[in-house]
């Protein structure tokens, strides 16, 4: 989020990024042999005993109703209700399972994608001599520059959209151990992402270390007088507000016409010849809410809706904490807290550091809860071709992937904090991603009622 700074910046800061990649990599390795591999063999061996304690159940039951013992219509002989038990531990097992496993997948993954992002960004802009840095610096810093970084970016995207059905398929079929899928199934995409990071490296030299002077004015109505960065940034969410309108007008729309569960039993709704009830995100993720599947239990699980709850205080957290950084960087007299935050935030430059490292953290467990939360729901039958799946999915995930985008934009944030700083001459640049970040954060207070609760 800068405004064309110039380049000289000696190449041991730019190998600082190396030193950030490879902690990040370091701790994400950690935590999917912990999550991914261990607790989830653990539990996968938990799921491998309840699948053989489940076909022995059904075996001795479907022996009692062939034999004619007992009458299948009967729900309340031994032989059914052992079945049903044993038919809800090895869902509970499974659904246990894929916690762990994704989980652990999904934080190797992102911490795979921040690794790229800072390793790529500082061999390529450490790559020139110092000398060579500091030739620009000669150079008038209030004049602006043509950059190619958007041309690059946008070719990248394209790639990525291009080979993104495979690149699903392969994800999906890695994380829930399925044959389905291959690692050559995200080679487009990877290599559209790998030409994005290319995109966004090239942007971090042309931005670095912009210290707030020659920030470009509008000059015609209604933006007279304004910053130029901080006109777009409006502009653009004005049209992210119509992006997220599309989908709650299709959803609204769709949902009118549906006669739910919820529906029914409110009496709101009856069913004609032929049809049946429509299920929604909210009836597999409500308890109770839910069909009743055969044996009597409703197939909704509090557990599957959890996930989707702490995001939304993830989130809403995570725009305090930003605005905590912009605050201190606009401050002109820190002071450090007293107690254990004293001791988190000594200096400004830690206390604006650390503020934004929270920030990314509550954004990372979004994405993480985000990809568990789905493994559950398909997993109970809540596909993209169900008939509200597909709308779920897309909006979910286009929210999802705007964090993500707000994820890549805030390493390097946290980067300039840890090396050339911000303060109150430059912090606009947090102030404008802050906007970026709050749209998110509201985007999804309102995705979280509509689809998850209604």
């Amino acid at each position: 989020m800068g405004g064309g700074g110039s380049s000289d910046v000696k190449n041991a800061v730019w190998m600082r990024a190396l030193v950030m990649a490879g902690m990040i990599l370091g701790l994400s390795i950690t935590a999917y042999v912990g999550l991914g591999v261990i607790a989830a063999d653990m539990k996968h061996h938990t799921w491998e005993d309840e699948k053989a304690d489940y076909e022995v159940a059904k075996e001795v039951y479907d022996d009692a109703v062939s034999s004619n013992t007992i009458d299948s219509d009967h729900k309340n002989t031994t032989e059914f209700i052992d079945y049903a038990n044993a038919y809800n531990d090895k869902t509970a097992a499974h659904l246990s399972y894929l916690t762990y496993r994704v989980a652990g997948l999904a934080i190797l993954f992102v911490g795979i994608i921040f690794a790229a992002f800072l390793t790529i960004s500082g061999i390529l802009n450490s790559s020139q001599a110092d000398e060579h840095h500091d030739e620009h610096h000669g150079h008038d810093e209030h004049e602006h520059h043509g950059s190619a970084s958007p041309i690059i970016f946008s070719f990248g995207c394209l790639l990525f959209l291009l080979g993104f059905p495979e690149f699903a398929d392969g994800l999906h079929g890695l994380m829930m151990g399925s044959s389905k899928g291959t690692i050559g199934d995200l080679s487009v995409s990877m290599i559209g992402l790998t030409i994005v990071t290319v995109g966004v490296a090239n942007w971090w030299r042309e931005d670095l270390p912009f210290n707030g002077y020659g920030e470009q004015l509008a000059t015609s109505d209604p933006f007279t007088g304004q910053h130029i960065r901080k006109a777009g940034i409006w502009v653009f969410l004005m049209s992210e507000v119509m992006v997220f309108a599309t989908f709650f007008s299709s959803y609204l729309r769709m949902r009118t016409e549906w006669c739910t569960k919820w529906a029914e039993d409110a009496g709101r709704c009856t069913l004609e010849n032929g049809e049946t009830v429509v299920m929604t995100a909210s009836d597999y993720l409500r308890p109770g809410g839910a069909k009743l599947d055969k044996f009597g239990e409703s197939v909704g699980d509090f557990w599957t809706m959890l996930p989707g709850a702490v995001n939304t205080f993830a989130l809403i957290i995570s725009s305090y904490t930003i605005v905590l950084a912009l605050k201190i960087a606009k401050s002109h007299d820190y002071k450090a807290p007293s107690g254990f935050m004293g001791k988190l935030m000594p200096t400004k430059k830690a206390a604006i550091r650390n503020y934004l490292i929270i920030t990314l953290a509550l954004g990372t467990m979004f994405i993480v809860l985000k990809l568990v939360e789905w493994s559950h729901l398909i997993a109970e039958g809540f596909t993209i071709g169900t008939e509200q799946g597909s709308i779920f999915y897309v909006a979910t995930g286009a929210h999802g992937v705007h964090v993500f985008a707000g994820l890549l934009i805030m390493l390097y944030m946290i980067f300039k904090a840890d090396t050339i700083e911000w303060d109150e001459e430059n912090a606009q640049g947090i102030e404008y991603f802050g906007l970026y970040w709050h749209f998110v954060d509201l985007a999804w207070v309102v995705i979280f009622p509509a689809f998850y609760l209604y």
